[in-house]
Order: structure tokens, then C-alpha cells, then sequence
């Protein structure tokens, strides 16, 4: 992270998380976060999955998995993009680990 960070205001199943980021990533992981929100949301209103931890696995397998297919196939993966994934799972383990 540069010594430039803001931090952004993320709302996930109702909660806050004040996370820091490179101001070009700000965008980038808002809508992770939305993204994040909404699969999470899926999740709970189905009714098949618990609490909120497990929702989160859930929501993290899925998402790992997801990625993991498009590595397979290799289609339009780029490199870096493994630097900012990898960066914003730290970010949201840290958030999860707080709470």
C-alpha cells in the first residue's frame, strides 16, 4: 500500500468495515464488497445457511472456487490481478478476524 491510502466505507449483511486502500483501488473493491454483499444475501435468504461465519465461508469458497475456474480455462486472467485479489482477501480476513 503507498503512503497515500483513504479508506472507504464498505456495508456487507448490514455491517461496516472501514477498510484502507490505495485510492485506485477504491472502486475496485467497493464493488467487490457489493458483490460480496449481494452473494451473502442470496445465501441468507435461502434460508439454508445459517449464521453469519458460515455465510462467509460459503460466499469465500464460492468466490475462490470461481476463480480458480477461470485460471483453469485461462481466459483474460491477468497476472496482476492475482496481486489485488490476494491484497483485498488479506483486507477482508483482517475485517473478518476483528469482528
Amino acid at each position: 500500500m503507498s503512503a497515500k491510502t483513504s479508506s472507504v466505507l464498505l456495508i456487507i449483511l448490514g455491517k461496516e468495515y472501514k477498510i484502507a486502500c490505495d485510492p485506485e483501488e477504491k472502486d475496485l473493491l467497493t464493488r467487490s464488497a457489493s458483490e460480496l454483499d449481494a452473494q451473502m444475501r442470496k445465501m441468507r435468504d435461502s434460508g439454508k445457511v445459517g449464521n453469519a461465519e458460515r455465510i462467509a465461508v460459503m460466499a469465500a469458497l464460492n468466490l475462490s472456487h470461481e476463480l480458480h475456474s477461470l485460471k483453469n480455462q485461462g481466459s483474460l486472467f491477468n497476472p496482476s490481478w492475482k496481486d489485488c485479489i490476494s491484497r483485498m482477501m488479506n483486507k477482508i480476513e483482517t475485517v473478518l478476524e476483528k469482528h
